[in-house]
Formats: C-alpha cells, sequence, structure tokens
C-alpha cells in the first residue's frame, strides 16, 4: 500500500482528533514527530491542508494550557488548529476534571472539504465519525483511518474500520513518524483530569 492509502495524485487532507491520537499513541509507547507526518504526505500526494483539532485545558490561575507549546508549534509549522476551551467541573468525589469534544469541528469540516478532496486520512478511532466518513464516501472520497487494534481494548472499534476504505494501525507507522529519542512523558499535555478523548 502507498504511504497512508494515498496515490501521489490525490488530493488530500488530514484530519486529526488531537485527544484520540494522544492516547494511542502514549498507550502504544511513542510520541508522533509531526514534522515527518506532514513532510512525507505533503511528497506523496498532494496535500491541500492538515487539521489538528484540540480541547483546550486553560488554567484560570495562570491563564496557560499545557497544551499551548505544541499548538504553538503546529499552527507556525503547517497545520491548521481548531481548538475549543474545556469546560471544568467538579466530579462525584470532588475532583476537578475537564469536558470538551471536538467531533462537531472535525465532521463539518470534513464534509465542508470533501468535494476539494480525492481522499482524506483521520487519525481517530473514535466510532462516532463512522456516519461522517460514510457520508463522503458517498461523494467519491477515499477515506484511510489511522488508529490501533494492538491495544486492549483496541482504540479502533470494528464498525469505524470496516467503513474506511483502508485502515492503518498506528504501530506500522512507528518507524516512520514515531519520535525517535524522545523523552519519556511526564503526561502534562492531556492530564487524567479529562474524560476520555474529551467526549461530552
Amino acid at each position: 500500500m502507498n504511504w497512508l492509502g494515498l496515490d501521489e495524485d490525490d488530493k488530500c487532507a488530514i484530519f486529526i482528533d488531537g485527544a484520540n491520537l494522544y492516547k494511542t499513541a502514549r498507550t502504544l509507547g511513542f510520541d508522533i514527530d509531526y514534522k515527518t507526518l506532514l513532510s512525507k504526505t505533503r511528497n506523496e500526494s498532494r496535500l491541500i491542508r492538515a487539521y489538528y483539532y484540540t480541547a483546550m485545558q486553560e488554567d484560570r490561575d495562570q491563564d496557560y494550557s499545557p497544551l499551548r507549546p505544541l499548538v504553538d508549534w503546529l499552527d507556525y509549522n503547517g497545520y491548521t488548529m481548531v481548538t475549543k476551551i474545556a469546560r471544568e467541573f467538579t466530579d462525584s468525589q470532588g475532583k476537578k476534571r475537564f469536558k470538551g469534544s471536538i467531533d462537531i469541528e472535525l465532521a463539518v469540516d470534513l464534509m465542508t472539504l470533501s468535494d476539494s478532496l480525492d481522499a482524506a486520512v483521520i487519525f481517530t478511532g473514535n466510532g462516532d465519525f463512522r456516519y461522517a466518513i460514510e457520508a463522503v464516501q458517498a461523494k467519491g472520497v477515499k477515506v484511510t483511518l489511522v488508529s490501533t487494534v494492538k491495544t486492549s481494548p483496541p482504540m479502533a472499534g470494528d464498525d469505524i474500520r470496516r467503513q474506511a476504505d483502508h485502515f492503518i494501525d498506528l504501530v506500522d507507522l512507528q518507524s516512520v513518524i514515531g519520535r525517535k529519542g524522545a523523552p519519556p512523558r511526564k503526561d502534562n499535555a492531556y492530564e487524567d483530569d479529562f474524560e476520555d478523548e474529551f467526549e461530552d
């Protein structure tokens, strides 16, 4: 298979569910080299845009998010950033947590851009995107899904994997876009205070 299931003349876009990809890569034990991901996709296809979606935990006391350095780097290095502030709440044990979902934003951008695309590459295992994938496929867009089934439980559900035209396990991309020599994660970007996958 060609890189990400793409042909060199495919007009394509990348859609990254930031929280989901982070959780998947962390579970597999490596970081993503976003610079290599972008440059290799540009070399192997006609890349139109690369989107990165994330909810951001803002510290009200410091007006700072631990995700800010990553978001700024991606923004300055070729990615289109789509962010929103996560809502703060207190759980039943009195612990401060955050909730925020970017599912609608990703689905809307996928649909909006679909008339200009031959292919879409979506980094997520979130089954909620299955219907949006089906909708753009009906318009002639081939869809590659990147996640993993090498974890227990799998990060990508069977329904969304079956819907995609191509499914690529993130493990199989590690040698290309796994960040080499990355220091051990301190997990300060997507804290456990966030609800899993920022679901509403």
